[in-house]
């Protein structure tokens, strides 16, 4: 039970750890803070810590910092719930995933400092990043099931329910890419207005930097509505299915944060905290999705 108490803590502080690195990494894009130690890593302006500070040096080089002590804290929660939860179907699955994306981004950061990468591969940074946190958030979130705190046993759902939550999970994923490769090819200003690009002109993109940016508002609508639609259906027949009921409004609420932050970064010209919320939202979502395609996985499935 002890040995449980303090994997439960473990856990969350993984967990937590992990959605810092997500936002300080979206802090380091935003900020333009990427060549803050320069062309060195893991060093930092040819140093192994730098001794001139400044705040694009400081955002850099603590993120790096952060990745470094949470990707230990992560390698040890991989080990150790292969340990102690290796008899659950989805620990040792989960354990890999968290760690190898772990690395994956980590890779790919440091490629970028080094040699510098094109904005489309730039753009899966954040996306590799999200991918561990879900890993690292389920593997919590079985840990906690240990206590069946979670109704989560002899549940089932509909074809219908299942179809739309795999989809809209996958889809979600799209939805990041674009949001990234708004930020990784500084489309986040080319539209000014709201919900279109130009207001008194409405009509399609001219050039690429618009395309780029109404294509991620095109598909944040369309998450929207579809998140929109299953939670009505999911309010409408499973009300004694709580796990899913609550579940898909809290989802609602979510990517209704999402737009609204998204809508409001750009009238605000780029407001930094709007932003990271902004962020942070599409995170949040994400992992809730990722656990519902666990408990999909677990349901039985019956016909609507």
């Amino acid at each position: 039970m002890k040995q449980s108490k303090y994997l439960k803590w473990f856990g969350v502080a993984s967990t937590v750890g992990m959605l810092l690195i997500l936002l300080g990494g979206a802090l380091v894009t935003k900020t333009d803070s990427g060549m803050g130690c320069g062309r060195h890593w893991p060093g930092c302006n040819g140093q192994l810590i730098p001794d001139v500070i400044t705040p694009e040096v400081l955002i850099e080089f603590s993120h790096r910092i952060v990745t470094g002590t949470v990707g230990i804290l992560i390698l040890v929660l991989a080990i150790w719930s292969w340990r102690a939860l290796g008899h659950i179907r989805e620990t040792k699955f989960l354990s890999i995933m968290a760690v190898f994306f772990l690395i994956l981004q980590a890779l790919i950061g440091a490629a970028q400092v080094l040699w510098g990468q094109g904005d489309f591969i730039l753009a899966l940074h954040f996306g590799i990043s999200l991918i561990s946190f879900a890993a690292v958030l389920l593997l919590t979130l079985l840990i906690f099931e240990i206590d069946r705190k979670f109704d989560t046993e002899n549940i089932q759902i509909g074809s219908h329910l299942k179809w739309h939550t795999i989809g809209v999970t996958i889809y979600s994923y799209i939805v990041v890419y674009t949001g990234a490769l708004v930020r990784h090819t500084n489309s986040e200003l080319v539209c000014l207005d709201w919900p279109f690009c130009k207001n008194d002109a409405i009509g399609l993109p001219t050039q690429f930097n618009e395309w780029v940016q109404m294509g991620h508002r095109f598909a944040a609508a369309l998450i929207f509505i579809w998140i929109l639609y299953i939670a009505i259906h999911a309010i409408r027949n499973y009300k004694n299915q709580r796990v899913f009921y609550w579940g898909w409004i809290i989802a609602l609420i979510l990517v209704s944060s999402q737009v609204i932050t998204g809508m409001t970064v750009v009238l605000t010209r780029l407001n930094l905290y709007l932003a990271l919320l902004h962020s942070l939202f599409i995170t949040l979502l994400f992992g809730l999705l990722t656990y519902m395609i666990l408990l999909v996985s677990r349901s039985r499935i019956t016909k609507e």
